[in-house]
């Protein structure tokens, strides 16, 4: 049985999410937040397996709240928030989150999403993930860090290629597609990127990619990786 906190200062918000997530077989809500210093609180005491984070409330935002909770508990953190391009939602996700959804999403897409991200398959595939990303590291607050190149050294050339496809929002079975490899070689590639360049998960990995210039912003190298 999945522990889900729902965390979010809006009444309704928290009642729609409850009822959707708690009508699932393999879920239960085990509280609700309406604002960080609450949901920091009951994740610590409640040991929820996924905490539903929106970004904007009142007294300790949902970043701040994120990064607490991903460093103290287990608690894998879904942000939510009503923009695709939220420059908040970037820095969340920077602090630990696994990913984000946006707050009209299908009922039946946040029930996936939720066991998605308990099982450690961080939310990337949604296109506004990547809309994000490429937005974001062409402000200059966020800038490609080519001093972040020197750690790609530490993969080979078909992690590297499996990194890019993953900064692309590539699924498993995809990059699979892509690389002309089993889906369990990928498996095996993106855990030992993450492991080599100690990320948390796959949205730090396309974070990562992006920000050291593997990926360049408006620019697909899909294509170019068919062989092999």
């Amino acid at each position: 049985m999945l522990r889900v906190l729902i965390a979010d200062d809006q009444d309704l918000f928290r009642a729609g999410f409850g009822l959707i997530l708690g009508a699932q077989p393999d879920m239960l809500v085990v509280g609700e937040a309406a604002d960080g210093d609450e949901a920091i609180a009951l994740a610590g005491r409640l040991r929820p397996d996924v905490v539903l984070m929106d970004v904007r409330m009142p007294g300790r935002n949902g970043i701040e709240a994120t990064r607490e909770i991903c460093a103290t508990t287990a608690a894998k953190v879904l942000v939510l928030t009503m923009f695709d391009l939220d420059e908040y939602v970037y820095d969340a996700v920077r602090a630990g989150a696994s990913g984000f959804l946006l707050k009209d999403i299908r009922r039946d897409e946040l029930a996936h999403a939720v066991r998605t991200v308990a099982a450690g398959d961080a939310l990337l595939a949604p296109a506004a993930t990547r809309r994000l990303l490429e937005d974001l590291v062409r402000r200059p607050a966020h800038g490609p860090m080519p001093r972040l190149a020197g750690r790609l050294e530490a993969l080979t050339e078909r992690e590297r290629e499996t990194l890019r496809l993953v900064a692309r929002g590539l699924s498993n079975a995809e990059i699979a597609a892509v690389l002309v490899v089993t889906e369990h070689t990928v498996k095996t590639h993106v855990s030992r990127i993450l492991t080599k360049l100690d990320l948390r998960d796959r949205v730090q990995a396309a974070v990562f990619a992006y920000e050291c210039g593997l990926v360049v912003a408006g620019e697909s190298d899909i294509g170019d990786h068919t062989h092999g």
